[in-house]
């Protein structure tokens, strides 16, 4: 079985956790997260604070993914770690659908009953979460985070770092800057611009 180590041990981890069994294709090796102290095994899994991955990574040879659902924070720690891209791994619920001619990145977490259709072009270090629809030639750049039930439509194109809102849907065409906001529920009609949060349906922006 691939041995894999997680950072993060929160909510957003324990779903991560389920995906990792429901798969059945790795072995747990150890959990990190910086509430934690000196590393400690429990349960055939090790706990420990972040810093403690490089250890960890030596001696057993293993595959990380960062479980944190803040797009920044997943950022901020792989500029820390400088690994290469290929240390990291990449997550697909088993009941996701996947069409064909999809690149997905590494280190990318696609959660239970996704639709990631023809053509789509996922980044690294994303999440897809639950119930998402991403449609085809649809691409998202590296650290985003597609909230539960969202919907994006043909040809969209979502820059690094953006967070959609749960339930939000997008038409075709869109394009959507880096490191936006867009809240639950709204509905983008027109091009969202760098930085900018959208709300509302039809969506406006309102920072």
């Amino acid at each position: 079985m691939k041995k894999i180590v997680i950072i993060g041990a929160g909510g957003h981890s324990k779903v991560v956790q389920d995906i990792i069994e429901a798969m059945g294709e790795y072995r747990l090796m150890a959990i990190l997260d910086d509430q934690y102290g000196a590393l400690k095994k429990r349960e055939n899994v090790y706990f420990g604070p972040i810093s403690s991955f490089k250890s960890l990574f030596i001696h057993f040879e293993c595959k990380l993914l960062i479980a944190i659902g803040r797009n920044d924070l997943r950022l901020k720690i792989v500029n820390e770690l400088r690994l290469d891209v290929m240390d990291y791994e990449t997550v697909i619920h088993p009941t996701a659908v996947i069409g064909q001619n999809v690149s997905i990145g590494k280190g990318t977490v696609i959660m239970p009953n996704v639709v990631l259709n023809a053509g789509a072009r996922v980044g690294n270090h994303v999440i897809l979460n639950t119930s998402s629809v991403i449609e085809h030639d649809t691409h998202l750049n590296d650290f985003v985070h597609i909230a539960p039930s969202a919907t994006l439509t043909g040809a969209v194109k979502i820059g690094t770092g953006t967070l959609m809102g749960a339930g939000s849907t997008v038409i075709p065409s869109i394009t959507i800057g880096e490191w936006c906001t867009v809240g639950a529920g709204s509905t983008i009609i027109k091009d969202i611009p760098h930085a900018s949060t959208a709300v509302g349906s039809p969506a406006r922006i309102i920072k």
